[in-house]
Parts: structure tokens; C-alpha cells; sequence
């Protein structure tokens, strides 16, 4: 049994919602990806949920600067607020780069990386919502490198596959700067998993 002391859950909840609001914004993501149509309206949604994620990264740094006593290490709690923001920042790179490089024609690898994305963040969920609780949490996060270690193989063979057909350098530049944002999603979700552990084990 992992134990918190003391027993201060408004983090907890916190962070669940930042979790919960970062896999919105990914499925949203996939969700255009896997259908092209109304971008710049649904980018725009998009938008709001990632301010919606900045707001609370907001609440959660200014709670943390007027607690005394936090539930865990004050560098980790800012680091797993850092690293979820981050996740969610990507994602809407990825979407923003739809609407200003005026980009068509990708690849089903676009959606596949959001749809890793959209698993981790889901994972991130779980483990955010027992992080106060027991030492289930670990499983999550090895759920989530493995899914991390899935968009890199994805996005390789998705890059190699644009090197090979796309002829026209500007449509290949714009395209990559898409994939990468979406990998480095991914490689955010990695990070926060790896504070989550951190903290688990500094518990135990």
C-alpha cells in the first residue's frame, strides 16, 4: 500500500482533470485526422480545450505556491502538471499545423499516432485517479511506454513511407512537422508516467 501523508486530495483530483481533459483534446485530434472535414471549426474546438488545459495547469502551480504541506514532493507535483500540459500542447500543435500549413492528403499513420495518444491518455487517467490511493499505478505506467515506444515504430515508418512518395518538398516538410508534434505527444505521455513512478516509489 502506497501511503500519502497527509491526506490532501485536491491534487489528486486536479490532475485527474487534467488527464481527462488532455484525452478529450486527443480524441478530438484523431477525430479529424480519421475524417478531414470542418478543420478549422473542430481545430478550433480543439483550441479550447488546450486553454481549458492551460487554465488548469494555472490552478494546479498556484495551489502548489500556497500550500505548506503538499501530498508529495512539490518539484514532482509541478513536473506532472508540467508534463501533462505538455502532452496537450502537442496535440493541438499537431492540430494547428492542420489549419496553417493547410495540410491533406496524410496517411492513416496521422490518426494512428493520435489514436496512441488518445491510450495513453486514457492510461494517464487511471493511474492519476489511484495515485492516492494504492500501488496499482505502476501498471499504467508501463502501459504507457510501451504505447510510446508504438508511435515511435508508427512514426519511422510513417516518415519513411513520405520520403519515398512525397515529391513536393514543401507539402513533405509541412507533413513531417505533423508527424513529430504527434510523436512528441507521446513522448509528453511517456514523461508524466515517469514522474507518476517517481512518485509511487518515493511512497512505497
Amino acid at each position: 500500500m502506497v501511503r500519502f501523508l497527509p491526506k490532501e486530495t485536491k491534487f489528486f483530483d486536479m490532475f485527474t482533470e487534467m488527464a481527462n481533459n488532455l484525452t478529450e483534446g486527443a480524441r478530438l485530434l484523431k477525430t479529424i485526422l480519421e475524417d478531414m472535414r470542418d478543420v478549422d471549426a473542430r481545430v478550433q474546438q480543439l483550441k479550447t480545450i488546450e486553454h481549458r488545459g492551460d487554465e488548469m495547469t494555472h490552478d494546479v502551480l498556484t495551489k502548489l505556491n500556497q500550500s505548506f504541506i503538499t501530498p508529495f514532493d512539490r518539484e514532482d507535483i509541478h513536473k506532472l502538471a508540467s508534463s501533462l500540459d505538455d502532452v496537450l500542447d502537442f496535440v493541438y500543435a499537431a492540430g494547428e499545423r492542420l489549419v496553417m500549413y493547410k495540410i491533406s492528403g496524410i496517411t492513416p499513420s496521422a490518426a494512428q499516432l493520435a489514436d496512441v495518444v488518445v491510450r495513453q491518455g486514457e492510461q494517464l487517467c487511471k493511474a492519476v485517479a489511484l495515485l492516492g490511493k494504492n500501488d496499482n499505478v505502476l501498471q499504467y505506467c508501463v502501459e504507457i511506454n510501451r504505447l510510446e515506444n508504438e508511435a515511435d515504430r508508427i512514426t519511422r515508418n510513417a516518415l519513411a513511407q513520405l520520403f519515398d512518395v512525397e515529391t513536393d518538398p514543401i507539402a513533405l516538410i509541412k507533413k513531417k512537422e505533423l508527424y513529430e508534434a504527434l510523436e512528441t505527444a507521446s513522448d509528453k505521455a511517456e514523461d508524466a508516467a515517469n514522474v507518476i513512478e517517481s512518485v509511487v516509489v518515493k511512497s512505497a
